[in-house]
């Protein structure tokens, strides 16, 4: 298989390693992994990208810039909250990532200026092959309910209205019915959220529908600039929850990287998002429970080929006692899903610099492997 390498230089005016080092352990990697692209961001320091562009340069490996749409934008430039339906600012997550995950309004055309503006002031010097658009989605339960039944400003009302959808009815049927509001009709193989509520479902598809739109905005200012667009989506069985819709938020994009993370104690995280639509609804029926296996990775796999464009499963390669509990198994046997559910690339999440060289070397030897059973070497 091809490699993605994805790289996190810090955010925004966040150091977390010096220029230098982020590009040589690139390098270090590039030469083990056989990749063919870095997603690398998203620091406003244009020296990360000086760097690393000097040692991919020659390689024929491609850098695209990591770039969240509506979180983190709000900490560096002026932009419209998200509010929940009931009137009030989107609720405060879960913050041990150490990043901000406070969402903004997803209809605001003021917000996806904003990003383009980051873009254009920061990063268009940079010499970026393409984007990779990260938090292009609604709140999760890492906020509550109140994340998930969001956005709910003036605009996004009138939003919702033109798609059928009256987010005051809406109120009236989730405080009438509660938990039952998230009731799911049935638990399909590969976990997909499916609200038995007729007003939930209506709900659900309209947001996935203004998602889209946004994206498909967004997607089209880079892609006039001759560049690859990706995704960043969370995995199918939570997508819906925040709005992303596979087939309908993919129409302008290059490829998504579905974030497929069993072992993330941290938002995007399957078990970990799940978990806490399990604390905020616990008496939703329906539901089950993913269990972090082979059987549900292959499930999610192949839900993830609804999207219209090509998709590259996501799998965390770096470590963290608290929140990304890895190992060099854990990354053996996701590789070899994505191999046998057909897929030709996967993306080293979420930052390659600070893997564990025994992480490295799993994927180095994975291939090695690979090949010699296709008797390539």
């Amino acid at each position: 298989m091809k490699y993605t390498l994805q790289v996190h230089t810090g955010s925004w005016h966040e150091t977390l390693d010096s220029p230098e080092n982020i590009a040589r352990k690139i390098g270090e990697a590039a030469s083990r992994i056989p990749a063919d692209s870095v997603i690398i961001g998203w620091n406003t320091d244009p020296a990360y990208y000086r760097e690393a562009a000097a040692v991919l340069r020659g390689s024929g490996i491609l850098m695209l810039l990591w770039l969240p749409v509506f979180s983190e934008a709000n900490r560096i430039a002026g932009t419209d909250g998200a509010e929940d339906i009931f009137g009030k600012p989107a609720g405060m997550p879960d913050e041990r990532s150490g990043e901000s995950f406070v969402f903004d309004c997803p209809s605001s055309r003021h917000n996806i200026r904003a990003v383009e503006g980051l873009y254009e002031k920061f990063f268009s010097d940079c010499g970026f092959d393409g984007v990779f658009l990260d938090r292009i989605r609604t709140q999760s339960f890492a906020a509550g309910v109140s994340g998930v039944l969001s956005c709910g400003c003036g605009r996004c009302r009138k939003a919702f209205l033109e798609r059928g959808v009256d987010l005051q009815a809406v109120r009236e049927r989730y405080e009438l019915k509660r938990d039952a509001f998230f009731d799911m009709a049935s638990w399909p193989a590969d976990g997909r959220f499916e609200p038995e509520d007729e007003l939930a479902r209506r709900f659900f598809e309209a947001k996935e529908e203004i998602i889209a739109a946004a994206a498909a905005d967004i997607c089209g200012y880079f892609k006039d600039r001759g560049m690859t667009v990706g995704l960043d989506l969370f995995a199918p069985a939570v997508s819906r929850l925040v709005g992303q819709h596979y087939a309908k938020i993919t129409e302008r994009a290059d490829f998504i990287k579905p974030m497929l993370y069993r072992r993330t104690e941290a938002p995007a995280g399957i078990g970990y998002e799940y978990a806490l639509f399990e604390k905020h609804a616990p008496a939703a029926r329906g539901r089950g429970k993913p269990a972090p296996d082979r059987a549900f990775l292959d499930a999610q796999l192949d839900a993830a080929k609804a999207a219209l464009c090509d998709v590259y499963p996501g799998i965390e390669i770096n470590y963290d006692r608290d929140t990304v509990r890895t190992d060099a198994g854990y990354i053996t046997e996701s590789l070899a899903a994505v191999r046998d559910r057909g897929f030709e690339r996967a993306v080293l999440c979420w930052d390659v610099a600070t893997a564990p060289e025994a992480h490295i070397e799993a994927v180095s030897r994975f291939e090695k492997d690979a090949d010699q059973k296709e008797g390539i070497g």
